[in-house]
């Protein structure tokens, strides 16, 4: 095999069995051993992955190995990221520039076996996140600041990543709660959705702690829209996608039904891609689904590979949801022991199967192209479209991207038929949608509503405002903020776009007069300048410059008229330029502030 590092430096024996353990892992069979270690087999060695033949990439199992060589090790030594070079064959350069592109990476020693990532973010700044930070940090501990980490109906949040052990999540954090986390001793504290089952369609299964096994999912009528799809021709299952009117749930609100038929109608192989990198500030209706009911997402893939001819699935989740990525390795083991996931699928002559795959702090990788450079084992920037994934995705392959939401509406729609679930709601938005409510109101969570409740009515589900209501976020960072003016606009996607804001991702972010804006939407800005991934000059300059005027009006006392004009120049520039969404959104929330009068006096 060649050499290609282009240093000196030799891993530890613990890191090159770390490196060689991931590569069995991912791909069986793909490695063998001498004397010297682990060496992979030929470049030409042929496999079947999800009853395709194709030439073993080792590219893609990239992010797999760095994931396990920093949890084992603690961080990737220079000579660790060359062992990886030398086993998948790619450029060390390469290595690095990927390992640095993620925020759970490090090519630094922290010096502790755990790293605390407090999360700063706007969920948790209004509920002491600053201060835990800053009471950590004073104990001695490794603390990160970080972006929200999808528990803001539990803020504060920390994300402890641990070394040689369980990385864990905890949850209406305090000093002591981080000390139980760190000896072992913490009990996850879980917030039940708070809704009554029987209002309750997609999250029904949430409150049912049997529905986490193979036996208790099938109990619960788990299944039963899988064997009902397979009676069908897969094109039918594909048309009652597309009466359903089933839209995207992740905030683009793309039809579904029209991206499955046409991932369908091209040549194979094809993929099925589940974006669950829920990582817009105020989001976490994702991580719910996933932690308390993960086989509804693996039925619901399932009937959408069956539906496209797609024999490979994949899950992208974000590396700081660890309880919902053991809840689905768990459920995705025991789904293919139970032989509802390979070959042959339930005996019914169709192959599919699922791989999971961890993301590790990037927001951008939430755009669909990223996800899939991501996956392939790129950094996670933002390809140009067209081509467009559904000709052209993962592996050059035809390819359909769904966050999880959309994927557990697919289950109801087989079992109701899609005319009738199109019933539901009205006639551009159709089903039910799932809220986050966080902030100040009196009983945070998600909430399942059918479109077209008010805004009003959803923010009395959650108890009602803790205060005085000043402004509510919708959408998250990458929304806008709103007054109380719109309390009755009904929440669809065609009245809250006539209204001036998008619903997003579902988020609903209530403030009160208690909030310092000048701060919260500083730290909105801070957000996008941190998390633009810096390919394109549009976004990699202008998130910087609109921080930097916040900055004179926060602190230096500048005019909000002079900047108003600066920052409408940096937004044109980066909507219409921008190569992803992350610059077309980065001002939404920045100058929706600005003319509620939320910052530096404007009026």
């Amino acid at each position: 095999m060649p050499e290609i590092a282009v240093t000196d430096a030799e891993a530890s024996a613990e890191e090159r069995i770390a490196v060689a353990d991931a590569v069995v892992l991912q791909s069986p069979g793909q490695i063998t051993f001498d004397a010297a270690g682990p060496v992979l087999v030929q470049e030409d060695e042929r496999v079947i992955r999800g009853g395709q033949e194709r030439i073993f990439n080792r590219r893609h199992l990239l992010l797999p190995v760095l994931h396990e060589v920093r949890d084992r090790i603690g961080w990737i030594s220079e000579g660790a990221a060359n062992e990886i070079a030398r086993v998948l064959q790619v450029p060390p350069a390469e290595v690095f520039g990927v390992a640095s592109f993620y925020e759970l990476f490090t090519f630094e020693d922290p010096g502790a076996a755990d790293v605390l990532h407090v999360c700063d973010d706007t969920g948790c700044r209004i509920k002491g996140g600053e201060e835990l930070k800053v009471a950590l940090a004073a104990d001695g501990r490794v603390v990160h600041g970080s972006p929200c980490l999808g528990l803001c109906e539990q803020a504060p949040a920390v994300f402890v990543q641990r070394t040689g052990q369980q990385h864990v999540s905890v949850r209406t954090a305090t000093k002591a709660s981080v000390d139980a986390a760190l000896d072992g001793t913490m009990t996850v504290p879980v917030a039940p959705v708070p809704q009554s089952v029987d209002d309750l369609t997609l999250l029904r299964r949430v409150h049912d702690d049997a529905a986490q096994t193979f036996d208790g999912y099938v109990t619960t009528g788990g299944y039963e829209a899988l064997a009902k799809a397979v009676t069908m021709p897969p094109a039918d299952v594909v048309a009652h996608v597309g009466d359903a009117g089933l839209t995207g749930r992740g905030g683009a609100a793309f039809p579904t039904g029209f991206k499955w038929s046409a991932v369908a109608g091209e040549p194979g192989p094809r993929h099925l891609v589940i974006n669950a990198d829920e990582s817009e500030p105020g989001t976490f209706k994702d991580r719910v689904i996933m932690e308390h009911d993960p086989f509804s997402l693996i039925e619901a893939m399932t009937i959408g590979g069956y539906a496209m001819g797609a024999e490979q699935g994949w899950i992208y989740i974000r590396g700081e949801y660890p309880e919902a990525t053991r809840s689905l390795r768990s459920a995705i083991a025991e789904a293919r022991s139970r032989n509802m996931l390979g070959d042959d699928v339930g005996g019914h002559g169709f192959t599919f199967d699922i791989e999971l795959r961890l993301g590790a702090g990037a927001y951008i990788c939430g755009e669909e192209t990223a996800l899939l450079n991501s996956i392939e084992g790129y950094r996670g920037e933002p390809r140009n479209k067209p081509p467009f994934p559904t000709t052209n995705g993962l592996f050059g392959q035809p390819t359909a991207i769904n966050n999880v939401e959309t994927m557990v509406n697919v289950n109801q729609i087989v079992l109701m038929g899609g005319d009738e679930y199109a019933k539901q709601g009205t006639e551009r938005s159709t089903g039910t949608k799932l809220f986050c409510l966080s902030g100040h109101v009196n009983v945070p969570g998600v909430y399942e509503v059918t479109y077209g409740a008010t805004l009003r009515e959803v923010i009395e589900l959650a108890g009602g405002v803790d205060g005085e209501m000043r402004a509510i976020l919708m959408g998250g960072a990458a929304g806008s903020f709103i007054g109380a003016d719109m309390l009755d606009v009904p929440l669809t996607i065609e009245a809250s776009r006539e209204a001036g804001f998008s619903l997003g991702s579902g988020v609903i972010m209530v403030l009160n007069d208690t909030v310092d804006f000048d701060g919260f939407v500083a730290r909105i800005a801070k957000f996008f300048r941190d998390e633009s991934c810096g390919q394109c000059v549009p976004c990699r300059v202008g998130t910087v410059r609109q921080g930097e005027s916040l900055l004179r009006i926060r602190e230096k006392g500048a005019s909000v008229d002079a900047e108003r004009a600066m920052l409408d120049d940096f937004a044109m520039v980066m909507k219409d330029s921008s190569i992803c969404g992350l610059g077309h959104t980065a001002s939404g929330a920045i100058l929706s502030a600005i003319d509620l009068g939320l910052i530096g006096g404007a009026s």
